[in-house]
């Protein structure tokens, strides 16, 4: 354990030894001390008994700051607030960032979200409402409403006051955000703008009007995008109307690019990799599915091999090297599909994706011709037969290049087709290759099957 990890692991006890003696000053003063990440981590590790004292000795408020920090599944989060009375619920959910309250309520039964909604303050119940109703994964449904929103015809000095009193419960107070009249976004002031321009300049006359902004349906995955390419801190959210309705901010960009990034290895993978249940049989359930039907896909190969059945009675060996040459080809479909998922994740142009076809299809070839040579050799000298080590030399090239040609095509396919492109993984690649494999291997077999038996 590291010098960092025992002094975590010390703190950690020292606070839930004081929880335990029931030593409510000293709790409150020292965990209130730790960062609110810490404090996370303290109070879901805590049992249902310590955490009950946790709602006795902290405000509301103060374990707001702790759940904005925690990093557990919504639906794990929910179930704390049945443990809690309702009306302290509700102080919590008040004065948590609109955001992360909104993903843990959409997993609250409809008859305490009610009861929570009814003791909130009614703009907070209201923009809740509004959220609630956004699609999942979209920039409504990740977006803060706690925003700094200035006028254009403020002075600077007036703008520093705005802000002075909205940062108390701001997300980010780096960015300013200009609107009219009609609240429409027309511009944006960072906090620097501010400090250093002269008291009496008017806003329109500071501000960048070249503001970026996403809509409130774009897709969560577009807006990550933006605010990568453009490094900003934040990002403006408006409704159809152009009216700004919230901001959108890295921190929460970073959780999206990992449940993406989650969501695209368990695509490749056949499986859920966020899967945290330790019942066999809850996990075996939720993986049976996809695996029996690669099963069914499988058997598929099996009766293309028994079509062929007179073919290897001829030449027995033949039977020998279908793993080897059904193998390579499923590694580097497999490979080819990494890269083409990777690519559409990123959104490249149709341009871009064409050029990633045709580089998958050049290297294969290159890749086949390397490994079909490497084999025939081996298997040339290894049975003292060329025309066999020929046979499987060219099946594994064809076998390859079309596993790359369909490890590169088919995920973006499916994505024109407004399908998850993730969902063509490693584990369907791999079968499909395996009969696009027997069927090559076979039929180039049967073109030599006189040269490779020998009489």
């Amino acid at each position: 354990m590291g010098d960092r990890e025992k002094r975590d692991a010390d703190i950690r006890d020292k606070i839930v030894n004081l929880l335990d003696q029931q030593q409510a000053t000293k709790f409150h003063k020292q965990f209130l001390m730790l960062h609110v990440y810490e404090q996370a981590l303290i109070f879901v590790n805590l049992d249902e008994k310590q955490r009950a004292r946790v709602y006795r000795y902290l405000t509301p408020a103060e374990l707001a700051d702790t759940f904005n920090a925690i990093e557990e599944e919504p639906e794990d989060v929910a179930k704390y607030f049945q443990e809690m009375s309702t009306k302290y619920a509700a102080g919590v959910i008040s004065e948590m960032y609109t955001d992360n309250a909104v993903d843990i309520l959409a997993y609250v039964d409809n008859v305490s979200l009610n009861k929570y909604l009814r003791l909130l303050p009614r703009e907070n119940a209201a923009e809740i409402k509004e959220m609630l109703h956004y699609e999942d994964k979209t920039a409504g449904a990740i977006m803060a409403t706690e925003f700094v929103k200035i006028v254009v015809n403020q002075t600077a000095r007036s703008a520093l006051h705005v802000l002075k009193k909205a940062a108390v419960d701001a997300e980010t107070i780096y960015y300013s955000y200009v609107v009219d009249a009609d609240d429409k976004l027309i511009g944006v002031v960072t906090l620097r703008d501010l400090l250093i321009s002269d008291d009496d300049l008017l806003i329109e006359e500071i501000m960048n009007n070249q503001v970026m902004s996403v809509k409130v349906d774009e897709d969560q995955e577009d807006v990550a995008k933006t605010i990568r390419d453009y490094n900003f801190l934040a990002i403006p959210v408006t409704d159809y109307d152009e009216k700004m309705i919230g901001i959108i901010t890295v921190d929460d960009i970073i959780d999206v690019i990992d449940e993406e990034s989650a969501e695209d290895y368990s695509g490749l993978a056949g499986v859920d990799t966020e899967e945290s249940t330790t019942n066999p049989f809850k996990s075996a359930s939720k993986r049976l599915p996809w695996l029996v039907t690669l099963l069914f896909l499988g058997m598929s190969t099996a009766t293309l091999i028994s079509h062929y059945e007179q073919l290897v009675s001829e030449a027995s060996i033949l039977a020998v090297f279908i793993s080897s040459i059904t193998g390579t080809a499923g590694n580097a479909g497999t490979q080819s599909l990494a890269v083409a998922v990777r690519k559409l994740a990123s959104k490249d142009d149709d341009d871009g994706l064409f050029k990633t076809i045709i580089t998958e299809l050049l290297t294969g070839l290159i890749i086949g011709v390397i490994t079909g040579l490497t084999i025939f050799i081996i298997v040339g000298i290894w049975k003292s037969n060329f025309v066999l080590g020929f046979v499987i030399g060219l099946a594994m090239m064809c076998a390859i290049i079309v596993a790359n040609l369909a490890g590169s095509i088919i995920p973006m396919a499916m994505d024109k087709m407004g399908f998850d492109p993730a969902v063509a993984s490693g584990p369907f690649i791999s079968t499909l290759s395996d009969l696009t494999s027997v069927l090559i291997y076979f039929n180039i077999a049967s073109l030599f099957l006189s040269f490779i038996v020998k009489k």
